[in-house]
């Protein structure tokens, strides 16, 4: 009797050395008995076409996307979701019957651990413009924070994701005098690497007291936080958004629940090696 075949999930991104999700979607894989296997799938820019083909033919149950394809990926697609549609990226794909859907799990990701302090912000400055601030941008919103400024050493795309979500933008020099109760950082300044040690908020510009929320996670504790904290103020890692969006990515595939702190233990030990 043969063994069942495996379903097929995986990442796609360029590169994907650093990629944590293989190790959080087999663990969950393997916690409900599912005879499912996730791998990563490094695809440059020219290979994008050439792997959609791939997911309609092979077929793959699921995908992550990430960097640089959230938004490419969006020609792919048969449909997308009105998250996905505001955001104007994908980090997501499932099949719904046989069309595939572009959705975002990164806007729920990130309102995740700001949902029990919705009530006390007011006032949210994001730091960088890329694909993720779009997903934070969407977030903040949904959460009802009204009060939004926006800033990038480019310019113009901080102006234009202003225009998009009609919000403030101000000049990068500028970032350190917007008053501000939460401070998010979207940029990969901190990561782990030869920028570990850079930030893109100093000490001086945490004035008052407030939430400093760094979409990075590796490593855990950013030059960012570690500011943010010596100056008094709340921090909330990138492990919190990425275990949050990752278990919504596991839910749309199998209907299944990963907790968090799961997730958040196994990358922890992950980091630490």
């Amino acid at each position: 009797m043969t063994a069942p075949q495996k379903k097929l999930y995986g990442i796609i991104g360029h590169p994907l050395g650093h990629t944590m999700s293989p190790a959080l979607h087999n663990s969950g894989f393997n916690m409900f008995s599912l005879q499912s296997v996730y791998m990563a799938f490094p695809t440059p820019p020219e290979k994008l076409a050439e792997f959609m083909e791939s997911f309609r033919t092979l077929p793959m149950y699921g995908a992550s996307v990430t960097i640089p394809h959230k938004e490419t990926v969006m020609e792919y697609v048969d449909t997308i979701t009105p998250r996905a549609e505001k955001v104007g990226a994908v980090n997501t794909l499932y099949w719904k019957d046989d069309a595939i859907v572009g959705d975002n799990t990164d806007v729920l990701g990130f309102m995740a651990p700001l949902k029990d302090k919705k009530k006390t912000l007011k006032k949210a400055l994001v730091l960088g413009a890329g694909g993720a601030a779009k997903a934070v941008l969407a977030g903040l919103q949904e959460l009802g924070i009204s009060n939004i400024t926006i800033c990038n050493r480019t310019a113009q795309r901080a102006e234009n994701l202003a225009t998009q979500f009609n919000i403030d933008a101000v000049a990068w020099e500028n970032r350190g005098s917007v008053d501000a109760d939460l401070v998010i950082n979207t940029t990969p300044m901190g990561m782990s690497g030869e920028h570990v040690d850079a930030t893109p908020f100093t000490a001086e510009m945490f004035q008052e007291h407030g939430t400093a929320y760094d979409l990075v996670y590796n490593p855990l504790e950013t030059t960012f936080l570690r500011t943010a904290k010596e100056a008094g103020w709340e921090t909330i890692d990138g492990l919190h958004m990425f275990a949050a969006q990752g278990a919504e990515q596991f839910k749309l595939w199998t209907g299944k629940n990963i907790p968090h702190e799961h997730i958040r233990k196994l990358v922890s030990n992950l980091l630490s090696l």
